[in-house]
């Protein structure tokens, strides 16, 4: 049997009635468009959290894209964020009519280098976008500082971090705004699409609320600005309520799988050669892809395939270089840590309820892998 990075079929087994079932209430609760499922959803994420506010939409794509116009951000303006994530991101800062401005990451756990921040800022700069990637968070106190010396806002991108804790504050409660994507694939997943928006902000929720509904006030079919059609969905909202009861099973099924990646690996790790995950200091990482790396990626992945075992990359073409951003004027070498890791990088399997025997599969063939190069 092939090994994937991502499967929801164990974890639909065991989950099946109570799936069924969301669909069912809603189904049969005569409301099938921002009912009592989206309203309490967005309860009960906001106080998981504790903040006042959050609003469902539709994607993290649009999660993004909203939170940005709710803080203000539009034509003329830069968002500071980096090219080594997922294209969303950099889509969504385009969607709002800003240029996506790009700092590089760091060589040890790939995230933001804040050190590099302040300088990118210019006049035209509105908001800075941090991406916890990979299932931790950015180093946000440099962030808020740069962000309160220059009158500029923060809109978090949580879509990979649900849960995740950075000195004790959870992803998504360190700034202005904060986008969150319910991806099937994500730590919190739906059975198909899903985003939010959460904030304290009273004035940012109200443009959230028209944003995500046309641009309309509480009188529907009156256009108070342009908006959008991007509400989340009863159904996907009932579903993430039942599961977001087992956000923490969740998120400690995947660090157990961690556990025994590095368990079963860290006697290969070596400068130059195979790298397991680093968590920076004051980070609890919840895992939502387990990523490694090792300059001759290409011939590991080649050498799993043809065991059956099937690996991602995450993400093997920088935003930066990608033909659809090329008007954006980044030569090669430009964002040298980023581009570099876009040819080391790659993803073991992870989800909580990946087997054990597949696991050990896994660390077999790649110790079996390594020892060979």
């Amino acid at each position: 049997m092939a090994i994937r990075v991502w499967d929801y079929l164990p974890e639909y087994g065991t989950e099946r009635d109570d799936i069924r079932d969301a669909v069912e209430t809603v189904f049969s609760s005569g409301q099938l468009v921002l009912g009592r499922s989206v309203a309490g959803f967005e309860q009960e994420f906001a106080e998981l959290h504790g903040v006042a506010h959050c609003t469902g939409v539709d994607n993290g794509t649009n999660a993004v894209k909203l939170g940005l116009q709710a803080l203000g951000v539009g034509p003329g303006d830069e968002v500071l964020t980096v090219s080594n994530t997922a294209a969303p991101t950099v889509v969504a800062i385009d969607g709002t009519g800003a240029t996506p401005v790009f700092v590089d990451v760091r060589e040890e756990d790939f995230l933001m280098d804040t050190r590099l921040v302040e300088a990118a800022v210019t006049a035209r700069t509105r908001a800075l976008l941090p991406v916890h990637l990979y299932g931790q968070c950015v180093d946000m106190a440099p962030l808020r500082e740069v962000a309160a010396r220059h009158g500029l806002k923060v809109l978090e991108d949580c879509a990979q971090a649900h849960g995740a804790l950075h000195h004790g504050e959870l992803a998504g409660t360190m700034s202005d705004a904060a986008a969150f994507s319910f991806y099937p694939t994500k730590v919190l997943g739906a059975y198909g699409d899903g985003g939010a928006v959460i904030t304290s902000d009273d004035d940012v929720q109200q443009s959230l609320r028209r944003l995500r509904y046309y641009g309309m006030d509480e009188v529907y079919y009156v256009v108070t600005t342009p908006g959008h059609n991007a509400r989340l969905d009863e159904v996907q909202a009932e579903i993430l309520r039942r599961k977001l009861t087992r956000l923490d099973a969740y998120v400690e099924g995947r660090r157990a799988v961690a556990r025994r990646y590095e368990d079963g690996l860290k006697d290969l790790t070596g400068p130059g050669g195979f790298q397991l995950p680093v968590t920076a200091e004051g980070n609890e990482h919840v895992y939502y892809v387990y990523v490694v790396r090792h300059p001759q990626r290409d011939v590991i992945l080649r050498r799993l395939e043809e065991q059956d075992i099937l690996l991602n990359i995450s993400y093997p073409w920088p935003v930066h270089t990608m033909t659809g951003f090329a008007h954006l004027g980044y030569a090669a070498g430009s964002l040298p840590v980023t581009e570099r890791l876009a040819g080391e990088i790659f993803s073991l399997p992870m989800y909580p309820s990946l087997p054990r025997d597949m696991q050990d599969r896994v660390i077999e063939a790649l110790r079996d892998v390594l020892t060979s190069l």
